[in-house]
Protein backbone atom coordinates (compact mmCIF):
# COMPACT_ATOMS: atom_id res chain seq x y z
CA UNK A 1 0.00 0.00 0.00
CA UNK A 2 1.37 3.27 -1.11
CA UNK A 3 0.75 6.22 1.10
CA UNK A 4 -0.49 8.40 -1.90
CA UNK A 5 -3.48 5.93 -2.60
CA UNK A 6 -4.10 3.98 0.38
CA UNK A 7 -7.18 6.29 0.87
CA UNK A 8 -9.11 4.81 -2.64
CA UNK A 9 -11.31 2.58 -3.10
CA UNK A 10 -10.72 -0.06 -6.13
CA UNK A 11 -13.82 -0.94 -7.87
CA UNK A 12 -13.79 -3.95 -9.70
CA UNK A 13 -16.45 -5.24 -12.49
CA UNK A 14 -17.85 -8.19 -11.48
CA UNK A 15 -19.96 -10.35 -14.56
CA UNK A 16 -22.89 -12.56 -13.23
CA UNK A 17 -21.05 -16.02 -14.79
CA UNK A 18 -17.82 -14.87 -12.10
CA UNK A 19 -19.97 -13.96 -9.15
CA UNK A 20 -22.00 -16.94 -9.72
CA UNK A 21 -18.98 -19.23 -9.58
CA UNK A 22 -19.28 -21.94 -6.64
CA UNK A 23 -15.88 -20.51 -4.81
CA UNK A 24 -16.38 -16.71 -6.37
CA UNK A 25 -16.87 -15.64 -2.47
CA UNK A 26 -14.21 -17.97 -0.67
CA UNK A 27 -11.54 -16.56 -3.47
CA UNK A 28 -12.32 -13.01 -3.12
CA UNK A 29 -12.10 -13.06 0.61
CA UNK A 30 -8.87 -15.29 0.52
CA UNK A 31 -7.21 -12.51 -2.37
CA UNK A 32 -7.89 -9.83 0.16
CA UNK A 33 -6.34 -11.70 3.14
CA UNK A 34 -3.44 -12.87 0.96
CA UNK A 35 -2.61 -9.45 0.49
CA UNK A 36 -3.33 -7.98 3.25
CA UNK A 37 -5.76 -6.07 1.82
CA UNK A 38 -8.83 -3.65 3.56
CA UNK A 39 -12.35 -5.39 2.61
CA UNK A 40 -13.56 -1.96 3.00
CA UNK A 41 -11.66 -0.76 0.01
CA UNK A 42 -12.86 -2.88 -2.47
CA UNK A 43 -16.30 -2.63 -4.24
CA UNK A 44 -17.86 -5.01 -6.43
CA UNK A 45 -19.56 -3.68 -9.31
CA UNK A 46 -22.48 -5.66 -10.09
CA UNK A 47 -24.87 -5.31 -13.55
CA UNK A 48 -28.23 -5.90 -13.46
CA UNK A 49 -27.97 -9.12 -15.62
CA UNK A 50 -27.07 -10.69 -12.10
CA UNK A 51 -30.84 -10.31 -11.09
CA UNK A 52 -32.12 -12.25 -13.88
CA UNK A 53 -30.23 -15.24 -11.93
CA UNK A 54 -31.31 -17.38 -8.45
CA UNK A 55 -31.92 -13.82 -6.55
CA UNK A 56 -31.63 -15.52 -2.99
CA UNK A 57 -28.38 -17.15 -4.07
CA UNK A 58 -27.02 -13.43 -5.68
CA UNK A 59 -28.26 -11.74 -2.02
CA UNK A 60 -26.30 -14.54 -0.02
CA UNK A 61 -23.39 -14.33 -1.37
CA UNK A 62 -23.33 -10.48 -1.46
CA UNK A 63 -24.64 -10.70 2.75
CA UNK A 64 -21.48 -12.83 2.79
CA UNK A 65 -19.19 -10.94 1.11
CA UNK A 66 -20.70 -7.69 2.62
CA UNK A 67 -20.10 -9.05 6.09
CA UNK A 68 -16.72 -8.78 5.46
CA UNK A 69 -16.53 -4.73 4.60
CA UNK A 70 -16.92 -5.43 0.84
CA UNK A 71 -19.17 -2.51 -0.52
CA UNK A 72 -20.90 -3.52 -3.64
CA UNK A 73 -22.44 -0.96 -6.52
CA UNK A 74 -25.14 -1.12 -8.91
CA UNK A 75 -23.70 -0.73 -12.21
CA UNK A 76 -25.22 0.74 -15.83
CA UNK A 77 -28.28 1.21 -13.18
CA UNK A 78 -31.56 2.10 -15.46
CA UNK A 79 -30.68 0.19 -18.61
CA UNK A 80 -30.95 -3.66 -17.67
CA UNK A 81 -33.49 -5.96 -15.84
CA UNK A 82 -33.85 -4.87 -12.46
CA UNK A 83 -36.82 -4.41 -11.22
CA UNK A 84 -37.30 -1.40 -7.91
CA UNK A 85 -37.92 -4.33 -5.78
CA UNK A 86 -34.66 -5.41 -5.76
CA UNK A 87 -33.01 -2.21 -4.73
CA UNK A 88 -34.73 -2.51 -1.56
CA UNK A 89 -33.76 -5.96 -0.86
CA UNK A 90 -30.02 -6.21 -1.98
CA UNK A 91 -26.99 -5.45 -0.13
CA UNK A 92 -26.05 -1.66 -2.02
CA UNK A 93 -24.09 0.61 -1.06
CA UNK A 94 -23.98 2.34 -4.34
CA UNK A 95 -26.17 3.14 -8.07
CA UNK A 96 -23.84 3.58 -11.26
CA UNK A 97 -26.08 6.46 -13.44
CA UNK A 98 -25.38 4.89 -16.75
CA UNK A 99 -23.52 7.63 -19.18
CA UNK A 100 -26.62 6.82 -22.08
CA UNK A 101 -28.72 8.89 -19.49
CA UNK A 102 -25.76 11.49 -18.56
CA UNK A 103 -24.68 11.84 -22.41
CA UNK A 104 -27.59 14.27 -23.20
CA UNK A 105 -28.80 14.99 -19.74
CA UNK A 106 -28.84 18.95 -20.88
CA UNK A 107 -30.08 18.29 -24.21
CA UNK A 108 -33.11 15.44 -23.61
CA UNK A 109 -35.78 16.23 -21.18
CA UNK A 110 -36.68 12.91 -20.23
CA UNK A 111 -32.79 12.08 -19.68
CA UNK A 112 -32.81 14.64 -17.33
CA UNK A 113 -36.01 13.24 -15.46
CA UNK A 114 -34.44 9.59 -15.22
CA UNK A 115 -31.06 11.64 -13.70
CA UNK A 116 -33.40 13.25 -11.13
CA UNK A 117 -35.75 10.34 -10.30
CA UNK A 118 -32.61 8.21 -9.91
CA UNK A 119 -31.12 10.57 -7.72
CA UNK A 120 -34.03 11.29 -5.86
CA UNK A 121 -34.56 7.52 -5.49
CA UNK A 122 -31.43 6.47 -4.61
CA UNK A 123 -31.32 9.16 -1.84
CA UNK A 124 -34.54 8.08 -0.35
CA UNK A 125 -32.53 4.36 0.05
CA UNK A 126 -29.67 6.25 1.58
CA UNK A 127 -27.70 5.09 -1.72
CA UNK A 128 -24.50 6.99 -2.62
CA UNK A 129 -24.66 7.68 -6.45
CA UNK A 130 -22.27 7.80 -8.90
CA UNK A 131 -22.69 9.39 -12.35
CA UNK A 132 -20.93 7.70 -15.40
CA UNK A 133 -19.63 9.24 -18.88
CA UNK A 134 -19.38 12.63 -17.47
CA UNK A 135 -17.44 14.57 -20.10
CA UNK A 136 -18.34 18.37 -19.60
CA UNK A 137 -18.82 21.24 -16.68
CA UNK A 138 -22.10 21.55 -18.51
CA UNK A 139 -23.22 17.84 -17.47
CA UNK A 140 -21.67 18.07 -14.21
CA UNK A 141 -23.30 21.23 -12.76
CA UNK A 142 -26.33 19.78 -13.19
CA UNK A 143 -25.85 16.31 -11.59
CA UNK A 144 -24.63 18.87 -8.82
CA UNK A 145 -27.67 20.85 -8.74
CA UNK A 146 -29.66 17.82 -8.37
CA UNK A 147 -27.61 16.35 -5.72
CA UNK A 148 -25.25 14.29 -7.06
CA UNK A 149 -21.49 14.23 -5.63
CA UNK A 150 -19.42 11.26 -6.93
CA UNK A 151 -18.78 11.49 -10.74
CA UNK A 152 -16.55 9.14 -13.64
CA UNK A 153 -15.67 10.33 -16.55
CA UNK A 154 -13.29 11.76 -18.96
CA UNK A 155 -13.89 15.29 -17.50
CA UNK A 156 -11.89 14.00 -14.70
CA UNK A 157 -8.88 12.06 -16.78
CA UNK A 158 -8.94 8.90 -18.95
CA UNK A 159 -8.08 5.64 -17.79
CA UNK A 160 -4.29 4.70 -17.38
CA UNK A 161 -2.17 1.63 -16.40
CA UNK A 162 -1.98 1.55 -12.04
CA UNK A 163 1.54 2.74 -12.52
CA UNK A 164 0.80 5.91 -14.32
CA UNK A 165 -2.29 6.60 -12.41
CA UNK A 166 -0.01 6.44 -8.98
CA UNK A 167 2.56 8.21 -10.79
CA UNK A 168 0.61 11.62 -11.49
CA UNK A 169 -1.49 11.12 -8.43
CA UNK A 170 1.47 10.99 -6.28
CA UNK A 171 2.95 14.06 -8.30
CA UNK A 172 -0.53 16.14 -8.41
CA UNK A 173 -0.38 15.93 -12.57
CA UNK A 174 -4.27 14.82 -12.37
CA UNK A 175 -6.73 16.26 -13.66
CA UNK A 176 -8.29 19.00 -11.37
CA UNK A 177 -11.32 17.38 -9.60
CA UNK A 178 -14.03 18.50 -7.51
CA UNK A 179 -13.79 17.73 -3.84
CA UNK A 180 -16.13 15.35 -3.91
CA UNK A 181 -15.46 13.64 -7.21
CA UNK A 182 -14.58 9.82 -7.58
CA UNK A 183 -11.52 8.76 -8.32
CA UNK A 184 -12.87 5.20 -9.87
CA UNK A 185 -11.45 4.70 -13.00
CA UNK A 186 -12.86 2.22 -15.86
CA UNK A 187 -11.85 0.88 -18.99
CA UNK A 188 -13.83 2.64 -21.87
CA UNK A 189 -15.89 -0.42 -24.08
Amino acid sequence: QHKTTAHLTIAVNVSARQFRQAGFVAEVLHTLQQHNADPKKLKLELTESLLLGDIEDTIARMVQLKSEGVGFALDDFGTGYSSLSYLKRLPLDQVKIDQSFVRDVLTDPNDAAIVRTILALATSLDLQVVAEGVETTGQLGFLRLHGCEAFQGYLFGRPAPIDVFAREHELGLMAPQPVTASTERRESP
